[in-house]
C-alpha cells in the first residue's frame, strides 16, 4: 500500500501545508497510515497521529574560542503524549531539517507505544558537525540550546537524551543547565529531566549499550521464524558508531561471525570473522575504520560490500541508506534495522519481492529508550540498580514487543514491519478511545 493510494482515506487537515512527499517525514507518515489502514483506526485518530503537536524552532548565539559569536538552529519536535511525557533524542548534525526530526519524533512514538512505555515521542538536534567545534565550544552550545529550550523540556514533560552526535557528556551538560535555570529543579535535584547519563550524574548502568544489545535480543526471539541460529549466523553491518559496535558484540557474544563492517570512510570484510573487540577499540581511538588493518582483511567497493553473501544485514547508520539501488544487491535473508528509517519505501518495496524480511527500528532499536524509561524510573525514586537487574528489565521489555509482533503477523497478514506499526497504532488508538478528547 502507497501513501498515494491512502490520500483517499485519509482526512482533510485544514490549514496544515502537505509533507512533501519525499521527505523523511513523509516516509514516517506513510508507515503509521498503512498500519492505520489495517487495523482500521478511526480517522480522526490517524489525523492526530499524521501531525506534531508542537514544533519549536529556535535561534541562538554562542562564542566561539576565537572570540567571534556563531549563530545556530535548533529544534524540538513533541509529536505525541498521550501515553506519557515526550521523550526523544537531542541529535547535532550539519545536515538535520524539521522534516527530519518530524520524523524521528514519530518513530519515538511509535517505538514508546510497541514497547509499552508510559512515554510519547519528540526529537530535536541542533545544526552543527560537532566533530568541528573544540570541547568547550560544545560545552557552550549545549548549554546555550538548554536555555533556549527553556520550559519546553522536563522531567514530566520533556525527557531529551542522546543521539547521532551527542553522548553522555552531552547530557550531563544538559542536565547542569536546566537545574541551574529552573529553581524548583535544583531544589527537588529533578536530575531525570535528561536520561542518557554519565553514571556519575545518575545515569544507568547498560545505557550506552542498551540499543545494540536490545537489537540482538529481538534477532535471538525472531529469527528461528527464518531457520536462523545466532550461533551461526553471517553478519554485515553498516556504520559502526555506538549502535553498530554494540550490535556486533552482541551478535559476536551469542557466537554469530560479524564478517564486514561499513562506515563513511571504508569497507572492510574478513571471511572467518572481524575481531570486534580490537576493532572497536581502534575505533574508540581513531574514529573510523579508515586505516584499520588485521590479517586477513579486505577491503571491498561499495556494491561489493551490499552483495556480500551474509545470513543478517544490519544498517545501523543514519536514514534512507537503503535505497533500490542498494536493495538490488543486498544478497542477505534478513535486514534488521539497527539505526531509524534506512530503508526507503521504495526498497523496502523492493526486498519484499525478493524475499528479504525486514525488521523495523521501531523494534530492533528500541533498547536505548527502554533503558532511558529505567533511568528515569531508578532517578525518580532515588535508586540505582546494577547491571543485571537492568538487563533483565531490558530482555523482558523487549522480548515482549517482538512477540507482540509476531501474532500481529499472523493476525493481519502482514510482514513483521507493518505488524509493529500496527501493534504501536492500535495501543495509542486505545489510549484515545479510553481517554476522549478534551473537551
Amino acid at each position: 500500500m502507497t501513501l498515494e493510494s491512502l490520500s483517499s482515506r485519509l482526512p482533510a487537515t485544514e490549514g496544515i501545508e502537505p509533507a512533501d512527499p519525499h521527505s523523511l517525514f513523509a516516509m514516517a507518515r506513510s508507515s503509521v497510515d498503512q498500519a492505520c489502514a489495517i487495523t482500521n483506526t478511526p480517522n480522526y485518530v490517524q489525523e492526530m497521529l499524521g501531525q506534531p503537536k508542537n514544533e519549536l524552532m529556535v535561534h541562538f548565539p554562542v562564542r566561539m574560542d576565537d572570540g567571534r559569536y556563531k549563530l545556530f538552529k535548533g529544534y524540538r519536535i513533541q509529536h505525541n503524549n498521550v501515553l506519557g511525557p515526550y521523550k526523544g533524542g537531542i541529535r547535532y548534525h550539519p545536515e538535520i531539517s524539521l522534516d527530519d526530526v518530524k520524523a524521528l519524533a514519530v518513530w519515538m512514538t511509535m517505538k514508546c507505544a510497541l514497547m509499552r512505555l508510559p512515554f510519547g515521542g519528540s526529537k530535536g538536534g541542533v545544526m552543527v558537525d560537532p566533530a568541528r567545534l573544540s570541547p568547550a565550544e560544545l560545552m557552550r552550545l549545549t548549554r546555550r540550546f538548554t536555555s533556549a529550550l527553556g520550559d519546553n523540556i522536563g522531567p514530566e514533560f520533556d525527557i531529551p537524551a542522546p543521539d547521532v552526535g551527542t553522548n553522555a557528556q552531552v547530557m550531563d551538560w544538559m542536565m547542569d543547565t536546566f537545574l541551574n535555570t529552573h529553581n524548583q529543579a535544583t531544589r527537588q535535584n529533578l536530575v531525570h529531566v535528561v536520561t542518557g547519563k554519565s553514571i556519575t550524574c545518575g545515569g544507568s548502568e547498560g545505557r550506552e549499550k542498551a540499543t545494540g544489545q536490545g537489537l540482538g535480543m529481538v534477532l535471538q526471539e525472531l529469527l528461528p521464524e527464518f531457520n536462523l541460529k545466532l550461533d551461526k549466523l553471517r553478519v554485515s553491518l553498516l556504520g559502526f558508531g555506538n549502535v553498530g559496535k554494540h550490535a556486533a558484540a552482541a551478535m559476536a557474544a551469542h557466537g554469530s561471525t560479524v564478517v564486514a563492517v561499513m562506515d563513511h570512510t571504508r569497507a572492510i570484510t574478513r571471511p572467518d570473522g572481524l575481531n570486534i573487540a580490537h576493532l572497536a577499540d581502534y575505533v574508540q581511538t581513531k574514529g573510523n575504520i579508515r586505516d584499520y588493518q588485521a590479517q586477513g582483511l579486505r577491503t571491498l567497493n561499495r556494491q561489493e560490500f551490499y552483495s556480500l553473501p551474509t545470513d543478517v544485514f544490519i544498517p545501523a547508520a543514519l536514514e534512507r541508506m537503503i535505497n533500490p539501488e542498494v536493495a538490488a544487491w543486498l544478497n542477505c535473508q534478513v535486514v534488521a534495522e539497527g539505526g531509524n528509517g534506512p530503508v526507503t519505501p521504495e526498497a523496502a518495496q523492493l526486498l519484499r519481492q525478493r524475499g528479504i524480511t525486514v525488521l523495523p527500528a521501531i523494534l530492533c532499536n528500541a533498547g536505548g529508550v527502554i533503558v532511558s524509561y529505567l533511568e528515569w524510573v531508578q532517578n525518580k525514586a532515588g535508586v540505582h540498580w546494577d547491571s543485571a537487574q537492568v538487563e533483565r528489565e531490558l530482555r523482558k521489555t523487549i522480548l515482549l514487543a517482538a512477540r507482540r509482533v509476531r501474532v500481529a503477523a499472523h493476525q493481519y497478514d502482514v510482514d513483521l514491519s507493518s505488524a509493529a506499526y500496527c501493534v504501536a497504532v492500535e495501543h495509542l488508538s486505545r489510549a484515545y478511545t479510553q481517554r476522549g478528547i478534551f473537551p
